[in-house]
């Protein structure tokens, strides 16, 4: 039996089989089946969650996904940054001639096989992307969304030699000093207390002998944290939100609209041009954004007219109005769901699926709106201290 990339911990009275794979690598998924079916465990654990094992058992379920309610409580962004990952692994995924996430698969299926008890064993994905966006600044938050889109334009090929290599412990430590090195708030988040959680998942597996098909990146983490407790109710808290965002957001709008008010009063003529401007730079980069993103022209019209209006108010963006209505005339088909997973490998399926069109619409025109917030309200200042 091949050991490589196993390792073997006795905890306890129980055996534990952690079985280090790359998510996107034939020979991984043929190792999970020797080990499970070899060994006999007790317990299957493997690194899913509810929703992403729901996704991978259930390939029609973005059928019934409603992309009004996607926007409506504000998780198109949440939802194109996890496209855009998919994207990548599906990549690789193709180049390699398997599924994504075969390894998973393959355990989910020898647990049944050997009558063992099948163990969701990862943190749920959205309360790690929470506590990661709670732990980084303004540039460490830009920074991993110029990553995250830079990711879908890449064609870099690699080689199943390359995956394998990453298995190796090694590698797998360089890539997480590098990681913490760029983004050191990113790692906590998504290494380190995904190691406890699945380490205490693990660990409480029923049986004596039980096995667990992980990222290679977690292999060491989950063998060091597998011998504590961890409490996975702290671990699954999403962070309060600041209140910081919300004062600056508020405090923005708020002067912008008091220096209008006063210039109206003090140079009408001065007041009339910092509304123009305010109007035209906000309206103008946000419909923008629509236009980049392929928007219908009414959705273009919707994301210039909302943009310097829900720039005075931070419960709104321009994004939401005008994804509303790129839904309401370009909604999206069964097929456009269906073909998500295949649209995404590529730029040109980013741009021509209407469920990624939508997302694409919502984040550049909030983007563009946000330019504008900057650029109009420079302006606002300039005429104001050039007539005062």
């Amino acid at each position: 039996m091949n050991e490589e990339n196993i390792t073997r911990i006795f905890l306890n009275d129980k055996e534990y089989i952690l079985i280090g794979t790359a998510h996107v690598s034939k020979n991984s998924a043929e190792q999970v089946k020797e080990i499970i079916e070899t060994e006999q465990p007790d317990s299957v654990c493997i690194e899913l969650d509810q929703g992403r094992y729901q996704s991978i058992t259930e390939g029609n379920k973005w059928k019934d996904t409603d992309i009004f309610k996607i926007i409506k409580e504000k998780r198109a962004g949440m939802v194109f940054i996890n496209l855009a990952l998919s994207s990548f692994q599906k990549r690789m995924a193709d180049q390699m001639g398997i599924k994504p996430g075969q390894e998973m698969i393959q355990g989910i299926e020898s647990a049944k096989t050997v009558g063992a008890k099948l163990i969701l064993a990862d943190r749920n994905i959205q309360t790690t992307f929470s506590r990661i966006w709670h732990s980084m600044n303004f540039k460490e938050k830009m920074m991993l969304l110029t990553q995250v889109i830079a990711g879908i334009f890449t064609d870099e090929k690699i080689t199943e030699e390359d995956l394998e290599q990453l298995k190796t412990k090694d590698s797998i430590d360089a890539m997480l000093n590098e990681f913490t090195e760029n983004l050191p708030q990113l790692k906590k988040p998504l290494i380190d207390e995904r190691d406890q959680y699945l380490a205490e998942k693990i660990r409480t597996a029923p049986g004596e002998k039980v096995v667990a098909v992980l990222g290679a990146a977690h292999v060491p983490g989950v063998s060091r944290e597998i011998e504590k407790t961890h409490d996975l109710t702290e671990l699954t808290k999403t962070p309060p939100k600041s209140k910081k965002p919300k004062i600056i957001g508020w405090s923005i709008p708020i002067l912008i609209i008091a220096i209008i008010v006063y210039t109206f009063f003090a140079n009408p003529d001065a007041g009339m041009q910092q509304t123009w401007s305010w109007i035209l730079w906000h309206g103008s980069l946000s419909a923008l954004g629509a236009a980049l993103a392929f928007g219908h022209p009414l959705t273009i019209l919707t994301a210039f007219v909302a943009a310097p209006i829900t720039a005075l108010n931070p419960l709104l963006a321009s994004g939401w109005f005008a994804g509303l209505v790129q839904a309401f005339v370009r909604k999206p088909t069964v097929g456009d769901f269906e073909n998500l997973s295949n649209d995404i490998s590529s730029v040109k399926g980013f741009w021509n699926n209407k469920v990624t069109r939508i997302l694409l619409i919502i984040i550049l025109s909030n983007i563009g709106s946000s330019i504008g917030t900057f650029i109009g309200g420079a302006d606002v200042l300039r005429l104001f201290f050039k007539n005062f």
